[in-house]
Order: C-alpha cells, then structure tokens, then sequence
C-alpha cells in the first residue's frame, strides 16, 4: 500500500439487490486502477449469481438474464479480482453498500484483502456541500466531467468515480498547497463534521 490517495482502486459492483445479508450477489463489477494520478488498467466482468434477477434490476442496470447465464461464475470472477486490487486501496462510490458485497463474495470463496476502504460520496459531501445532491451523476455533471460509457454499469461508473476523486484531490491540492495528499487523510475527510472541514484541510498545508 502506498497510502497515496492517488493510487488507488476504484471499484463499483451491479448487484441483484441491496444486501447480500438478504441473499443478493454481484451479478458485475468493474474497476480502474489508478496510479499516482493516471488510470494504469480496467477489470470489468459479470458474474453469474445462480439466480435470476429482477425485472427492475434488468431495466436500472440494463444487465439481462440472457447476458448473466452466459457469464462467469462469480466465484471465478471475484478470484481473479481479488489479484487486481492486491497492494490498493481501495476507493467507491457509497463505499459501505460496494464494501459489503466485495466482503461477501470474497468470504464464499475464502479470499481477502488487504488494503483500505475511501468513500468518494462521503468527500465530496464535505467538497460540494451545496451540491443539489451528492449522487454520482449529479456529482459528474455538477463538474463538466466527461460522461464515460451508461451510469449503472460497474466499469463506467467506476471510471466516472475514479474521475471524480481525482478531481476532488485536485481541488484540495490546489487550494491548500498539499501536492501529496495520503489515503488516510480522505478517510479521515469523509468523517469531519461540515464545520470543520476547511480547518482541517487548512492545516494540511502547514504540516
């Protein structure tokens, strides 16, 4: 681990509903690997569940039964993934709800991880406080950042979050002389009261 917020994996799971503590799996998931700034390598895969999935999943993410009973088991998938974030952090959007799922796949087939979660929705809620809301597109949209590829897709929509991290860095390098922010102090961001948040990002620059 580098504990460099800008070397990171931005990651995003499609789902077959909200908790895997209910039964739901990842049906996809997609990722970029960011170093020191500058995305290095994509995984994207669907993943199997072993079970249909809704009609109004079909419709949110555009992932139909016919694509997922051609796709991978999820326990293959989640293998190989578990290689692409070795040595990472680890980074998402509404970082809670991807967490457990990557957490739930990865104990059904006894793998783990080492790095460290960041939640880019949490920042930018300190970043943009008065953003109409804080969700991805919004976010996207709200900076003038480039659309890439269809929003409920893991692999776009980990491209556009990882877009977006690097830009919230960007912005806090450059407002308070900090070219090298750790992982850690994100982290620690996404959890300031709104109140403290400029004080805290003031006194980065003078450690």
């Amino acid at each position: 681990m580098t504990n460099n917020a800008a070397s990171v994996v931005v990651l995003d799971f499609e789902t077959t509903g909200l908790s895997p503590d209910n039964g739901d799996r990842a049906i996809e998931i997609g990722a970029v690997k960011v170093r020191e700034g500058c995305v290095i390598e994509r995984f994207q895969s669907l993943m199997n569940p072993g079970k249909r999935i809704s009609g109004f999943i079909e419709n949110y993410t555009g992932i139909t039964n016919a694509m997922l009973k051609k796709a991978p088991p999820c326990k293959d998938v989640m293998r190989e993934f578990s290689v692409f974030i070795k040595g990472y952090d680890l980074v998402a959007h509404n970082a809670s709800f991807d967490k457990r799922f990557l957490d739930a796949e990865l104990k059904r087939i006894r793998c783990d991880y080492s790095g460290e979660f960041a939640c880019s929705m949490l920042v930018a809620r300190r970043i943009y406080p008065d953003a109409p809301n804080h969700k991805l597109e919004t976010l996207i949209r709200l900076n003038r950042i480039a659309i890439e590829g269809d929003f409920h897709r893991a692999l776009s929509d980990a491209a556009m979050t990882a877009k977006l991290w690097l830009s919230m860095l960007m912005q806090i390098s450059d407002q308070f002389s900090n070219s090298s922010i750790p992982f850690g102090v994100m982290q620690q961001l996404s959890k300031k009261p709104k109140s403290s948040v400029e004080t805290f990002l003031k006194s980065l620059s003078r450690n």
